[in-house]
């Protein structure tokens, strides 16, 4: 049994972006690797690691309803950790050489470099794992999609980040060197890197999704939010005090709860125009009342997908929701930014050819 592919066909240039940026990071490993010995290596690597499966089931747990190209999200991932890590590490040592080139000493350009130059350069970076997307704005089809692509580009980063800070711990002070970093960045505040970049997303996909006079502003007051949480918590940390450090936390902690809340409110958006857009297809046969329950929610989803499965129809299934659900996008985007009739019909026929194969099963 199969069902026609609903997504694009593969970009080259995605993966010619994610073979260039799996590679650098790979060189950025065997760098750390050969610096700071086997054994250093081996357990900052399992430090960084240990985190991210947890992390990277959280961030794709947003998007459920409509879940984004796996080519998409692993290109936003390779891209922080490869290109990101890569070029900010280049230009914020450049940025404090001419800092302390001009006189001001080391110390100061260290400062200089880790609240000033490092969020200015990381952000700018990460973020623009987005605009490179932008060749596939179709993907961005909600705030939701900026987020979980900015949170990809914000994980991948930070993995590779945290090896190399955890190794530098385990060289000063050994194991439990280490480990106090770890609780700090692996525990305290794993989503930091994702929680900063993703108001680069949410400008990003405000800017393609919105058709107001002063859309396009949403990119750089996302971008300097980005800067400003990651300004703000690397400035606790170089003071070293509590009273700050908790300030930050807190801030961070807010920015995502706020994130969550977005993606919540677009979700019930999207369920509640399933019942506007979708029952129009029931002369077609291939919606029923029954489906328009099971698609309300996500939890009809899941378990119609989990009998499905017993019934040895679960791909079938799954390929069903999936259509009817970009359907409803699809009408979403011809009532928000017009679409052309026939471009339209296309679509829409294509993805009515994918539910009613389905359906067949």
């Amino acid at each position: 049994m199969t069902a026609p592919p609903l997504a694009q066909r593969p970009s080259k240039a995605l993966l010619v972006g994610l073979v260039v940026s799996g590679a650098l990071a790979m060189i950025v490993l065997v760098v750390m690797l050969l610096s700071g010995g086997p054994v250093g290596f081996g357990l900052s690597a399992v430090l960084a690691l240990a985190p991210l499966p947890v992390l990277l089931a959280a961030v794709l747990s947003l998007d459920r309803l409509e879940p984004e190209p796996k080519l998409h999200l692993a290109f936003a991932f390779a891209w922080g950790a490869g290109v990101a890590i890569v070029l900010g590490i280049a230009l914020t040592l450049a940025g404090q050489a001419l800092v302390a080139g001009a006189g001001y000493g080391s110390d100061v350009a260290d400062r200089v470099g880790t609240v000033l130059l490092a969020p200015v350069v990381e952000e700018a970076l990460k973020g623009s794992a987005l605009l490179l997307l932008l060749r596939r704005r179709h993907e961005i089809d909600g705030l939701t999609d900026g987020i979980v692509y900015a949170s990809m580009a914000g994980l991948g980063f930070a993995a590779v980040e945290n090896v190399g800070y955890y190794l530098m711990a385990f060289d000063q002070d050994g194991t439990d060197g280490a480990l106090k970093v770890f609780v700090l960045r692996g525990l305290i505040d794993p989503l930091g890197h994702p929680v900063y970049t993703s108001m680069v997303g949410l400008g990003v996909a405000y800017a393609l999704t919105r058709r107001n006079a002063f859309r396009f502003a949403a990119v750089p007051l996302g971008y300097l939010g980005a800067v400003a949480l990651h300004a703000f918590w690397n400035g606790a940390a170089t003071l070293q005090s509590l009273g700050w450090l908790g300030a930050a936390y807190l801030v961070i902690m807010a920015a995502l709860v706020a994130l969550v809340a977005v993606t919540v409110v677009e979700r019930r958006h999207l369920v509640a125009k399933m019942g506007v857009y979708l029952p129009a297809y029931q002369a077609t046969g291939l919606v029923t009342e029954a489906d328009l329950t099971m698609l309300s929610t996500l939890s009809a989803r899941k378990a119609a997908r989990r009998w499905a499965r017993r019934a040895g129809l679960g791909r079938a299934m799954g390929d069903y929701q999936q259509a009817a659900t970009e359907l409803t996008m699809l009408h979403l985007r011809a009532e928000r930014e017009g679409a052309d009739p026939v471009r339209f019909a296309v679509a829409r026929d294509s993805l009515l050819g994918a539910m009613a194969q389905a359906r067949r099963w």
